[in-house]
């Protein structure tokens, strides 16, 4: 009934969530709740990550991501700007 990945408008207030201590060392520890290591196939996203398609790591944020949004991966240095895929998952591709 509820599809997390449907369409929103802009309108409409975007969730937020606490993030939690994932022992993510590959960045400075006041950042560290932001990113987690991808866990293969079998991992899903929630609605408030993206998977770096450059470093493979799960980029976390605080607020609900929606298309259009950007988003900047610490570990890899890279920009991001998240779309909906084809097949309606979110995505992030690289700005620069």
């Amino acid at each position: 009934m509820n599809d997390p990945l449907k369409q929103l408008s802009e309108d409409t207030p975007r969730q937020r969530f606490v993030l939690a201590e994932t022992g993510f060392n590959e960045v400075p520890k006041k950042y560290r709740k932001f990113y987690r290591r991808w866990q293969g196939s079998g991992d899903t996203l929630a609605l408030n990550e993206v998977l770096c398609p450059v470093c493979r790591v799960v980029i976390r944020s605080s607020r609900e991501i929606r298309p259009g949004d950007r988003v900047y991966c610490m570990p890899c240095m890279s920009r991001l700007v998240v779309i909906r895929s084809a097949t309606g998952h979110l995505e992030a591709r690289v700005a620069y």
